[in-house]
């Protein structure tokens, strides 16, 4: 019971976070002021929350949470979240960015720089989750239903071994926080988009908890790192040129 109440307190402190980039007013501001530039010890203590958040979903609530995803195959349910989860794959994304960048560089510069910040969200968002794949080949739960197979088995290459982080989880995340900072006013339904993809991953069982919280925060956090280190100056520059 104790370990539930702990795995619970960390799981609503993500939630509040969460809830905090939402609501806030000023968003473009929060991210700007928010980055690990300006606040690394806030960025490593989050870091540090959600690998132990990570770890305590990997000891307790990984395999139940599979389990009873495992339930509901070949039901209506699963044909619906396989439609959702389609949204989480970076394909679409990085094509229509790099799109949007070639046809209005001459003409929109703001919306070939948005093209732009959309495809290297994505890009290094999926790239960093690919990578860490590899190193980790963390089973799929395919694995756990087929053969009861739970754990790392470190540099593996075949797809039931890279399920840790979620690649989907990452994708849907660093397309919301580009949503969110070009349109601000569209942050909630990009927020909740990419929650409702990051949880397709878990109710198809194609993830675990644990793989869907890492892959959302290395969304988050490598396309506010892009945004801060590079696309801000971009956009304020032509704010300026338009002034």
């Amino acid at each position: 019971m104790q370990r539930v109440k702990i795995f619970n307190v960390f799981f609503r402190r993500i939630i509040d976070q969460a809830t905090l980039i939402a609501y806030n007013r000023n968003y473009k501001s929060f991210i700007e002021k928010s980055s690990p530039m300006h606040k690394p010890l806030k960025w490593r203590a989050t870091s540090a929350t959600l690998i132990l958040l990570c770890i305590l979903s990997y000891t307790f609530a990984d395999i139940p949470t599979a389990l009873w995803s495992h339930t509901f195959k070949n039901t209506l349910s699963t044909d619906v979240f396989g439609i959702i989860t389609f949204f989480g794959k970076s394909y679409s994304y990085l094509v229509g960015g790099l799109l949007l960048f070639v046809v209005f560089r001459n003409t929109k510069p703001s919306m070939a720089y948005s093209g732009l910040f959309l495809f290297f969200a994505v890009a290094v968002s999926g790239l960093s989750a690919e990578l860490i794949k590899y190193i980790a080949g963390r089973a799929r739960p395919q694995l756990l239903f087929s053969k009861g197979i739970y754990g790392f088995g470190f540099f593996h290459w075949q797809y039931a071994w890279i399920s840790f982080p979620s690649g989907h989880s990452a994708t849907a995340f660093s397309v919301a926080i580009v949503l969110a900072t070009l349109y601000p006013r569209w942050r909630f339904a990009a927020f909740f988009a990419a929650a409702l993809i990051a949880f397709s991953r878990i109710f198809l069982a194609q993830h675990y908890i644990s793989d869907v919280i890492a892959g959302s925060f290395l969304g988050i956090l490598s396309s506010i790192l892009l945004y801060n280190l590079y696309f801000k100056s971009k956009f304020e520059a032509l704010e300026h040129n338009k002034i």
